[in-house]
């Protein structure tokens, strides 16, 4: 297929902000996750029993041993061809990934060799080996297994053939199709949803620290998935608010009080979620050096425009040919809006942010043309144009970039949890209506009977 279906399949190396070992952070054992005082269960186990860890004999791809989560180094070679160079998909920071097919299964793989130079890519295959025996979710990237062959690292995933979000945002050949905006959406609320389950769902909740565009592996259907947790980290559990590491990541993506104290919370991560929300609704790079210098932020480069309702939508892809509906579109900027505050505490949790687009990408696929028929005329072939900016639901902030009473970005959520509890309150109803039509006529029967008797 030739596509990087990694996030370190990608020959372009994006900046980490120290990409070497963190102080104070020893390569953890997967038996030594947290401490663990007598009597009581480890943050392994307490991983283990909410995230409905697998049995061995249920993984694929069975190593020489019988043991599906381990290979050995001969195997891998082969499945590789011998890691030869038409195999190879793409370099990362941590080490190379080929593609592979297993002998004993044929399924199609994607192999992952680490460099063992360091301690950090040893720490980095120690960590996702551990996070990813213990999560499972149709949004997270699936471990097949791994090989610790004497000084050889190694990992292996199910092997994704559209490759990352980032191949179909950035530097797209001119005879390839940008991403449509329902696609968009479906990929941002598969991602929210993958990170909310780290959040909410694992104990003690797994903090990922290293989302960003090619971190979101694309299987058919473009239904998107989480990839490399070598940097995640265990979240704070008890009475602390926060862990304190030193600062790891990718520029651009990275939140501000993270940057500057080294305090890591879950809201870290939907900072950098924000950003990659923006990433789909703008088709810009985070970080992009090739731009103006005003414009290679994109966070900064973004923030005047959410600040005035008339420029919203100069923060549209421009491939995109205005080819969206405004009103869902003003919805997802709020969204990013509220993920990339300044302040970790405004930020919205990322259960939220997932509700709200599952919300918003369960609208169906724009139709142009039917949307210029519903409003009576053609309005420049069905496409938004920019005296439209005012219209639809969407959040309104006026030009000192304050929000208008009732519809702000920070209103956008509730706005949509509404929508959500609207529509269930309407199904139920229904449901309720037509159960009681049919006892009613059902006891019509029974009286029609007994007259008759």
């Amino acid at each position: 297929m030739g596509i990087g279906c990694f996030s370190c399949l990608n020959s372009r190396k994006v900046p980490k902000l120290n990409p070497e070992k963190e102080r104070g952070d020893q390569p953890p054992s997967p038996l030594s996750v947290s401490s663990r005082a007598p009597g009581s269960s480890s943050g392994t186990e307490r991983l283990g029993k909410r995230t409905n860890v697998k049995s061995k004999r249920e993984r694929p791809g069975l190593g020489a041993q019988g043991d599906s989560y381990t290979f050995t180094y001969q195997e891998l070679a082969t499945a590789t061809g011998n890691f030869r160079p038409d195999c190879f998909l793409g370099e990362g920071g941590f080490g190379s990934v080929y593609k592979g097919r297993l002998e004993r299964t044929g399924q199609v793989v994607a192999v992952k060799k680490l460099n063992t130079s360091g301690l950090q890519g040893n720490r980095e295959f120690l960590v996702e080996v551990l996070m990813l025996r213990l999560l499972h979710h149709p949004n997270l990237v699936n471990l097949i297994g791994y090989c610790a062959d004497r000084d050889q690292r190694l990992l292996v995933y199910e092997f994704m053939p559209l490759g990352s979000l980032e191949d179909h945002l950035h530097d797209l050949p001119p005879d390839k199709e940008p991403l449509a905006w329902s696609t968009r959406m479906k990929i941002a609320a598969g991602a929210a949803r993958g990170l909310e389950y780290l959040h909410d769902k694992a104990n003690p909740p797994v903090i990922y620290r290293d989302l960003k565009s090619s971190n979101i592996l694309l299987e058919e259907g473009f239904h998107p998935k989480l990839s490399d947790f070598g940097l995640a980290k265990l979240g704070p559990v008890g009475d602390k608010s926060h862990v304190s590491t030193r600062v790891m990541g990718t520029y651009g993506y990275c939140a501000p009080e993270y940057a500057m104290t080294g305090k890591l919370t879950v809201k870290s991560d939907v900072y950098s979620f924000g950003v990659v929300l923006l990433e789909l609704i703008t088709g810009r790079k985070a970080i992009d050096g090739q731009l103006p210098h005003g414009e290679q932020n994109l966070v900064k480069w973004a923030r005047p425009y959410l600040n005035d309702r008339r420029k919203l939508v100069k923060l549209a892809d421009p491939r995109l040919q205005g080819c969206f509906p405004m009103s869902v579109f003003c919805r997802a900027l709020g969204v990013a809006s509220m993920c990339i505050k300044e302040e970790a505490a405004a930020r919205p949790p990322i259960g939220e942010v997932a509700a709200a687009l599952s919300f918003l990408a369960s609208h169906k696929a724009y139709d142009p043309n039917k949307e210029a028929k519903a409003k009576g005329n053609e309005r420049g072939g069905g496409r938004i144009l920019g005296n439209e900016l005012g219209e639809g639901s969407g959040p309104r902030l006026d030009l000192e970039g304050r929000p208008e009473k009732g519809d702000s970005p920070g209103d956008t959520t509730r706005v949509l949890n509404k929508d959500l509890q609207r529509e269930r309150a309407v199904a139920e109803a229904k449901i309720w209506g037509e159960n009681v039509r049919e006892k009613r006529k059902q006891g019509g029967q029974e009286s029609s009977d007994g007259s008759n008797g």
